[in-house]
């Protein structure tokens, strides 16, 4: 429904303020006073005091927002008082923390804060981390798994089978063109396989920059990496970074617990990581690289290129994700993305949405490049 023209000025003064009051001659009702003092206490400039530094404000101006605004909206005024009125700080308040609505944002926010979180507030903290996680893997579980699964079925088929490896089903339909309507049969001249069973068919190393501009890329990978970790079919490693390296392999089994083990912040080197994950190369043709980094090198950049290029021509399937996050193109390092292009590294941001079909794309050794050309044409196009 369209709004009504009272509806519309109704809005307008909301925008514009208590200054437009008289002008625009409104009277609002209750509800939309304090819709009108929510937003006045973060975005009226003239206001000096703002919420303050009081508990009691804060709760209530956060149960407001909640009340009177869509999640989209209280999301974005959240992220606001973060910077406008410091509303970090009094995030370490368990009571102020349980009515935040809980975003990746305010994960990312949480984990960069959780050494001077104090003791009563961890918990709180762990719960609002947990939810958001589990929110997450609900919404992305199932289209990674569909993806990457259906990608190492086809991907391992085979022409040869041997008997206990045909599959039927498949071996029918490819020759139901062979079908004799007088023996009533079909005279079978291709066999589809499964190809052979393994405790793995594809290695997948996700190495993820941790520095506090890769934030939610570090909490959308946690969630990614524990789905393919539940994967019999995937073999997965989980590599963070900043100047040091930690392998956080071993705790994909609960994303959380991951999270927390994280350090957001600090410097970036890249080379030191690459050459972490190349121990852990076993099977060049059958692993998936996925650097997740901005390219900002802090430690050798030329022995860093010369490690990448080092993994492509051992067979590494190399994918630089400049971002793994909702927002758009991310600040990174061109020179270095033009020279991991260069490479035949296919390097560009992705978001949570698209990196399932990334990955079965990756399995079936498809050119990424033109995948990911794909991807932007198709945003491109208008609707």
């Amino acid at each position: 429904m369209k709004p009504s023209d009272e509806e519309r000025w109704e809005r307008w003064r909301l925008v514009l303020g208590e200054p437009a009051q008289a002008a625009l001659e409104v009277s609002l009702g209750e509800a939309e006073l304090r819709m009108d003092r929510a937003l006045a206490a973060l975005y009226d400039s003239e206001r000096k005091a703002g919420l303050g530094g009081s508990s009691p404000h804060v709760a209530r101006w956060l149960g407001d927002i909640r009340e009177y605004f869509p999640a989209s909206v209280v999301r974005v005024m959240q992220g606001d008082a973060m910077t406008r009125l410091g509303l970090t700080d009094m995030l370490l308040q368990p009571e102020l923390l349980a009515a935040v609505e809980p975003d990746v944002s305010l994960v990312a926010t949480l984990l960069s804060l959780r050494k001077v979180i104090p003791q009563k507030t961890k918990e709180t903290a762990r719960q609002v981390v947990r939810k958001v996680v589990e929110d997450l893997e609900r919404r992305l579980r199932a289209p990674t798994e569909r993806a990457v699964r259906g990608a190492l079925s086809r991907s391992s088929r085979t022409r040869k089978p041997r008997a206990a490896e045909i599959d039927w089903n498949r071996t029918l339909r490819a020759n139901l063109g062979n079908y004799l309507p007088e023996r009533q049969s079909v005279v079978v001249e291709k066999l589809v396989g499964h190809g052979r069973k393994r405790s793995s068919l594809r290695d997948v190393v996700l190495c993820i920059d941790q520095s506090g501009s890769m934030a939610a890329s570090v909490v959308y990978s946690s969630i990614f990496g524990a789905v393919l970790a539940s994967l019999r079919a995937v073999s997965t490693r989980m590599v963070l970074f900043d100047t040091s390296v930690v392998d956080l392999s071993e705790q994909l089994s609960d994303p959380v617990d991951l999270l927390f083990g994280t350090q957001l912040g600090g410097g970036t080197d890249i080379d030191q990581a690459l050459a972490y994950c190349q121990q852990l190369i076993t099977r060049p043709a059958q692993t998936i690289l996925v650097l997740i980094t901005d390219l900002y090198e802090g430690g050798n950049a030329p022995r860093m290129l010369q490690r990448a290029a080092s993994l492509v021509q051992s067979g590494v399937t190399v994918v630089c994700l400049l971002a793994l996050s909702d927002q758009g193109a991310p600040s990174h390092d061109g020179h270095h993305a033009a020279q991991f292009a260069a490479l035949g590294i296919p390097t560009f941001s992705c978001t949570p949405d698209l990196f399932p079909e990334l990955m079965a794309a990756a399995i079936q050794r498809q050119d990424l490049r033109a995948w990911a050309a794909r991807q932007e044409l198709q945003l491109a196009r208008p609707e």
